[in-house]
């Protein structure tokens, strides 16, 4: 026997929903298989429904489109600091810096390695840590130092820097989203419970697939078992 299956998706909650309210359009009070109460609800709770998950996909939509904006604008950015101070580095390897310039970057004195601008986080803090050491060196009267320059590093990495917390607020509003939309969600099973319960009680006395035809018509859905449907099959082709 068919066994009756709630929606398991946001679309298939959608179409529960928009099929009970366009089969219960202009049904007299008497012949309605569900309650007038059920009714007013459905009517009030589906445009929100359909609202909130069109906010989050929305909203998640953004959140992707920006992601991929953030990694390149990381990438990028990760290329002119470490450029930067390679650029620095050879400079004090030729012998035109001495080796303490590197402490304008918060960078050990003796240590001519590049620093590990792996993560999103480490490139915020040396990106920045390089841009005010270089502003601060400057300050001094040194020698500027090109390609890449100081102004290009600092457009690259403000452009990083944008793109990163409208990254991280879009994050927290889906976040909110979907929680918002996670008790949407156990309100329209609730309700696509309450109003299918009373349709198959409306329609208990009749038989079977009677039955099951007259609930699907306001949209319950009942699915085969994989034997089920080969006997189906065949009575269909017997018959």
């Amino acid at each position: 026997m068919p066994y009756r299956r709630l929606p398991n998706t946001d679309q298939a909650r959608l179409r529960a929903f928009k099929r009970a309210l366009e089969r219960s359009e202009n049904v007299p009070v008497d012949m309605l298989p569900f309650s007038q109460k059920l009714l007013l609800e459905l009517r009030q709770f589906y445009p929100h429904f359909h609202q909130m998950l069109d906010q989050y996909q929305r909203s998640r939509d953004r959140q992707a489109s920006i992601g991929r904006e953030l990694a390149e604008n990381y990438r990028i950015s990760r290329l002119y600091v470490s450029h930067f101070l390679q650029v620095v580095n050879f400079a004090i390897v030729r012998g035109e810096f001495k080796s303490d310039v590197r402490l304008f970057y918060g960078i050990d004195e003796q240590d001519g390695n590049v620093p590990d601008l792996g993560t999103e986080l480490q490139l915020l803090e040396w990106g920045k840590a390089v841009i005010e050491g270089e502003e601060q060196r400057m300050a001094t009267g040194a020698t500027r130092i090109y390609n890449p320059s100081l102004a290009m590093v600092k457009i690259r990495y403000d452009r990083f820097v944008e793109t990163y917390n409208i990254h991280k607020d879009l994050q927290i509003t889906t976040q909110k989203l979907m929680e918002k939309t996670i008790e949407f969600r156990n309100q329209a099973d609730r309700l696509i419970t309450d109003i299918w319960n009373e349709i198959e009680e409306y329609y208990g006395e009749l038989e079977g697939e009677e039955r099951r035809k007259h609930c699907s018509d306001y949209g319950v859905v009942y699915v085969y078992r994989p034997h089920e449907k080969q006997e189906l099959a065949e009575a269909k082709t017997g018959s």
